[in-house]
């Protein structure tokens, strides 16, 4: 048996709707510009391979868990996304052999300080600090998914206002390409999350903000953004 210096840290973890044993968590991935009006938003139009970024395994924030607003920002935004769990994986798989790798979909949201980010494209920097903070990455439970991926409706509103509302059909790149352009770069694992983009509309958030957010089919995710 291993002995280890101090005890390990408890494996993160999201629920899964209708089971008592929940989703251990691996690692995030996340996919960026993958909508063609958000490609715009953000300076781009075109259709490049997809682009990953990452985020800490212990960045999830479960349904009902504190989205505290993060230290070092005064521009933290908003960015509504379909989340893939993985229970297969492997390396260079096929786009047509992808979705048997999914366990099912989620709703998050991938919280940006996008004042951090900008200054970090500036002067050509890495976006970690601006992407894998602590608590970045809120979930809402696992909805357990075979077949095709989900293509309907994806939305956010703050306060009431809706933000973001577009449908997932609109991604460049889709839940199967992705899957299998990521495992071109790391070999994928049971307990992967990927997070397949944002449409257009990403925003501010403050303290005191309710965001809810959708996926049709999927499910919804409603948190208070804590100072």
């Amino acid at each position: 048996m291993t002995a280890y210096v101090f005890a390990p840290p408890i494996t993160p973890a999201v629920p899964v709707e209708g089971e008592t044993a929940v989703f251990p968590v691996r690692r995030i991935l996340c996919v960026g510009r993958n909508y063609a009006a958000h490609r715009r938003e953000m300076g781009g139009d075109d259709r490049d391979p997809p682009f990953f970024f990452a985020k800490p395994a212990d960045a999830v924030v479960s349904p009902g868990g504190a989205v505290p607003y993060p230290p070092r920002t005064a521009n933290l935004h908003h960015e509504i996304e379909l989340v893939v769990a993985l229970n297969a994986g492997g390396k260079d798989i096929p786009v047509e052999a992808a979705l048997a790798c999914v366990y099912g979909y989620a709703v998050g949201v991938d919280l940006t300080r996008r004042d951090l980010q900008n200054a970090a494209k500036d002067k050509g920097q890495p976006w970690d600090a601006s992407k894998g903070f602590d608590a970045s990455a809120p979930i809402s439970a696992i909805r357990q998914w075979t077949g095709e991926a989900p293509q309907g409706r994806i939305a956010i509103s703050v306060n009431g206002q809706v933000r973001q509302d577009a449908v997932v059909a609109d991604m460049i790149w889709n839940v199967a390409e992705i899957i299998s352009e990521a495992s071109k770069l790391w070999t994928l694992a049971p307990g992967d999350l990927i997070f397949t983009g944002t449409p257009e509309g990403v925003g501010p958030l403050v303290p005191g903000d309710v965001v809810a957010g959708e996926v049709e089919g999927v499910g919804q995710l409603q948190f208070t953004v804590t100072p």
